[in-house]
This record gives C-alpha cells, sequence and structure tokens, in this order.
C-alpha cells in the first residue's frame, strides 16, 4: 500500500469514527449542561467547597468564579514544584526553578501545557499525578463551561443569568471527562501504553540485539491515563520529553490514530450541544461544517506539502520522513499535525521544526485562526460563536441592517466585545515576538538564523498566546525571559478572551428575542458557513500575514 493511500484510509477511517461519536456524545454533553440533578459524588464536592450550585450567576460572578479558582490552580501547582524536592515520589528530581515553576503553572492551568522541561527529568510521580493530571481535567472543564455560558446566553431572553459556574466545572469534570478518560487509557494500556509508579530503570542499548555499550535511563509513570485526558481535554502535555513520538506515550499506528479521535470528538460534538441547547439543530450542523471544511483543507495541504517530492531524498524517503516517526509515517503525522494545531492541544508525534516550510507555516496558521477548527475544549466553539457574530455584522454592513444571529440583536457592545476578543491575541503574539527579536539576549536562544529562527520565536509565542503549547523545536526556551514572557502570555491568552465572551453571553441573555423576517440572515444555509470560513481566514491573513511572509513563507519560498 502506499503511503499516500495510507494516509487518505487513516483520514476516512477517523471521520467515520468522529461521525458515529457526534450524536451521542453531543445530546449527551446538553443533557449534562441542562439537567437540574446533582450526582451524590457531586454533592460531596460541592459541599466540601461550600458551592450551591443551584444558584443562578450573573456574568460577573460566573467570572469571578472562573478567575478565583485558576488563581488558586495556579498557586497550588507552583507551590507544589517548588517543593517538590521534600515530596515523596520525587525520584530525586530537585524542586521546579522559580520562573519555570510559574511558567509550567500558566501554561497547565490555562489548558496550554507549554513545556520548557523535559517530564522525564524533572517531574516526579507527585506533581505529574497529583498537579498536571489534575490540571488537565479541570482546566478542559472551565473551557467548556465558559462555552455553555456563552450558549446559554443565545438560548436565554430577559435575564442576565447564564448558569452555575461550580455546577458546570463539576459536572463536566465528573460526567464527561473523567468517563471518557477512563475508557481511553485502559484502550492505551490494552495497546502498549505503559501505567505504573516505578522509579528510574538503568538499561544497556542494543541495536539488532546486539548490545553497543553504555547505558540510559527510563522513567516509569501514569502515562496512559495522563495521555487520555491530555488529548481528551486537548491539554498536550507530555510525560516524556518526545511526547506523543514517545513509544510509552503513543506505541504504535493504531494508538496514534486513536488520539487524534480523542483530541477531536468532543471539540466537535460540542456544535450538536450548541444546536441542542438553543433549540435549533441546523445552526450546529452549520458551525460543524465551517469547522469540518477547514480542518479537511488543512490536512489535505499538509499531506501534500509533506508528500511532495521536492528532491532525490524526499523521493526515496516517499516524502519529507526527516522528524517523524516511521511507526505513523506522513500521513498520520500530519493528520496528527494539523489536529494538533488546529485544536488547543499542543501534543506531537514528530517535530514540527523538521515539517517543510510550508508544513510549518500551516501548524502556524492552525493556531493563528484563534484555534477554532474544531478548536478546543469549550475554547473552540465559543471562539467560533465570535467569529459567527463577525461575519454576521459583516453581512448586516453589506445590506444595510441591523446584524441578528440566533435571534439577538448584534448592536454596538456586542460587536465591540467581539473585536476586542479577535485583537487581544494577535497583539501578545505580535508584541512579544517583536520585542524578543528586537532585544540582544532572546534571540540567542534560536537554534536557527534566518527565517526559520524567527519561525522558532513567532511559533513559540503563537503557541502560548493560543493555548497550543506545541513547541517548533529548536528554540531553547527555558530562560528567564521566555519562561516569564511566554507565561504571561499564555494566562492574558486564556483569561482576558474569558473576560469578552461572559461579557457577550450577558449581554446577549438580556435581550428579548428578534423575531426572523423575510431580511434575516438564514445562519444555517452553506451561504453563511462560506462567508464564516471566508471572514476566518480573511481576518487571520490580514493580522498575521506580514510575520507568515519573514518566517515559513519566506523559507517555504526559498527551498
Amino acid at each position: 500500500m502506499s503511503p499516500v493511500l495510507a494516509g487518505v484510509l487513516q483520514l476516512l477511517a477517523l471521520i467515520a469514527a468522529l461521525a458515529l461519536a457526534y450524536r451521542p456524545l453531543g445530546d449527551y454533553m446538553a443533557r449534562v449542561y441542562s439537567s437540574d440533578k446533582h450526582l451524590r459524588v457531586e454533592k460531596w464536592i460541592y459541599k466540601g467547597i461550600g458551592a450551591n450550585p443551584d444558584t443562578e450567576m450573573r456574568w460577573m460572578a460566573y467570572l469571578r468564579g472562573v478567575l478565583a479558582f485558576s488563581a488558586v490552580g495556579v498557586l497550588f501547582l507552583y507551590l507544589l514544584q517548588r517543593f517538590q524536592g521534600s515530596l515523596p515520589g520525587s525520584l530525586g528530581f530537585k524542586s521546579i526553578d522559580p520562573d519555570q515553576a510559574f511558567n509550567t503553572a500558566a501554561s497547565f492551568v490555562s489548558n496550554t501545557n507549554w513545556q520548557s522541561y523535559a517530564g522525564e527529568q524533572a517531574m516526579g510521580h507527585v506533581v505529574q499525578t497529583g498537579g498536571l493530571a489534575v490540571q488537565n481535567f479541570v482546566s478542559a472543564a472551565v473551557g467548556i463551561a465558559v462555552a455553555v455560558a456563552l450558549v446559554r446566553g443565545f438560548a436565554r431572553s430577559r435575564t442576565g443569568e447564564l448558569g452555575n459556574f461550580w455546577s458546570d466545572l463539576v459536572r463536566g469534570t465528573v460526567r464527561i471527562l473523567i468517563p471518557i478518560s477512563v475508557v481511553g487509557a485502559l484502550i492505551l494500556v490494552a495497546c502498549g501504553a505503559i501505567q505504573n509508579f516505578a522509579g528510574i530503570h538503568e538499561v544497556g542499548q542494543f541495536l539488532n540485539q546486539h548490545s553497543i555499550g553504555g547505558s540510559q535511563q527510563w522513567n516509569g509513570g501514569a502515562v496512559a491515563s495522563q495521555e487520555a485526558i491530555k488529548e481528551l481535554g486537548t491539554n498536550g502535555g507530555g510525560y516524556f520529553n518526545a511526547n506523543s513520538a514517545h513509544p510509552f506515550e503513543n506505541p504504535n499506528g493504531f494508538t496514534n490514530l486513536f488520539e487524534v479521535f480523542l483530541i477531536l470528538v468532543i471539540p466537535f460534538a460540542l456544535t450538536r450541544t450548541f444546536g441542542r441547547m438553543v433549540g435549533n439543530l441546523k445552526q450546529g450542523y452549520a458551525i460543524l461544517a465551517t469547522m469540518a471544511t477547514i480542518w479537511i483543507g488543512f490536512v489535505a495541504l499538509m499531506m501534500w506539502t509533506e508528500f511532495h517530492h521536492g528532491g532525490q531524498a524526499f523521493h526515496l524517503a516517499g516524502g519529507a520522513m526527516e522528524g517523524k516517526e516511521n511507526r505513523f509515517g506522513i500521513g498520520g503525522t500530519s493528520i496528527f499535525a494539523v489536529s494538533t494545531t488546529l485544536t488547543s492541544t499542543g501534543a506531537v508525534d514528530g517535530f514540527h521544526s523538521s515539517l517543510t516550510g510550508f508544513g510549518g507555516g500551516i501548524t502556524m496558521l492552525g493556531m493563528q485562526l484563534g484555534e477554532i477548527a474544531p478548536g478546543g475544549t469549550g475554547s473552540g466553539l465559543y471562539g467560533m460563536l465570535i467569529m459567527a457574530i463577525i461575519a454576521v455584522f459583516i453581512a448586516g454592513l453589506m445590506v444595510g441592517r441591523t446584524p441578528e444571529y440566533l435571534g439577538k440583536k448584534i448592536g454596538t457592545r456586542e460587536i465591540k466585545l467581539a473585536a476586542c476578543y479577535i485583537l487581544i491575541t494577535p497583539a501578545l503574539v505580535l508584541v512579544f515576538t517583536a520585542v524578543s527579536m528586537a532585544l540582544p539576549t532572546p534571540p540567542h536562544s534560536m537554534l536557527n538564523h534566518g527565517a526559520h529562527g524567527f519561525s522558532e520565536i513567532l511559533y513559540a509565542y503563537t503557541s502560548g498566546a493560543n493555548n497550543n503549547g506545541s513547541a517548533f523545536a529548536g528554540l531553547s526556551a527555558d530562560t528567564n525571559w521566555f519562561n516569564t514572557t511566554i507565561g504571561l502570555s499564555m494566562l492574558l491568552g486564556r483569561f482576558l478572551p474569558m473576560v469578552f465572551v461572559l461579557a457577550l453571553a450577558g449581554s446577549l441573555a438580556e435581550q428579548k428575542p428578534v423575531p426572523a423576517t423575510a431580511g434575516t440572515l438564514r445562519t444555517e444555509k452553506p451561504l453563511f458557513t462560506g462567508l464564516l470560513v471566508g471572514t476566518i481566514l480573511i481576518i487571520t491573513g490580514l493580522t498575521y500575514f506580514p510575520a507568515l511572509a519573514l518566517g515559513p513563507l519566506a523559507e517555504g519560498l526559498a527551498s
């Protein structure tokens, strides 16, 4: 079987699996967030944290819950790392330095999982399992909660109430993320991923079953369980430095495709949840079609540029195999790379710095779109709904009519909040990149110079501010400057947009519904899907094209 055909068949199998899960999972999540009943374990949690799950919150109260919970998470994870050397199960590793502890705490609480350290050489079992893995669950649940609050803003009228943050947080964790993660971890263990609390083992080095001398150290760990939620919660931080390219995390081609399925299943299914909660499934299908169009288009482009035979070496290898695992091939790596950067996952099964020039640009552009196709758990849906509001506004300008979306008028306040949302992340990316290139010290961390070196820094801040977490490789990011500035970009890129999303949700919930007329834009039709795709690509292109022209585009045209 040719590598191209193998890649296409993997893509078709993945689409089929996602299609099978779409309806049951989407409907189930709608029931979870619409029910007024609480499980016994949920009642214990509410009692433990002193929260009343039946109290409705306006957007400011909901936001305070999000920020307070996340601030406590940053502080707890920071202290856990700083005291690691005194904790049992530390495997002899020292406590983490202050700048790296801040960066890691900000990274995992913001659902980014950027790692400026090698996990198997820095973090013990307590930090990995009791700190990082816990944040993988709750940070994903926070994202879904904010998305659900925005959906309620569209669904409700003449009230500023958006639900209860603590109830949404606990339900998302207990009823959605934990059950699916348990099943996912069992599948990964059955396929060869490790799951233990073993210490460090020193093993010999062999080639073709013959010793070549020397030794290396291998860590054990609760890898499969963390791998499952790392992908399902679109987190991405790996137990090992090689991330999902490591055979302990991702043993074979089947687990590779299964992990991509975990990455995509909740973000895509949330469009069904959205349609169900607003009472119009066709609206959810329109959002789904937009996400799927962009995702399939990016996968096709990535496969084309990585399979393209640009020289004798590419021809002999069957494509650009540098930095890729033979057990996944170009097709599997291309699907993984696009899926992880069009969501907020950031896990990698190959090294993005070794992609072709255009391939590296595709991964960067995927993040710069705002990671909305399908995006992160929750963040992808609310990001896409913001872009839908922008598209409706543009359509209204073209016909001279006050824009409406889902029966709500998009007035001055709404469009200002949407505009602030789409401006904050590009500002963080471009300002931090420009300052890093202008200062004398940060460029010394680049492994390469010229266009590729610029891409390393642009990718780092794009990944951080968009809460992706993947690295281009080559950049030595464990410095005071990068740990601090990338940490700030992750926190600001996560929580400032949430401010605007929740404010928008509150504004929409207070409106009374506007009846549809003959002049109302039909946002469930293919025409609107096309308008939305065009709006996303044009806004992103106008924002990032100059920076992309200096990095991956220049490198791609020169190769």
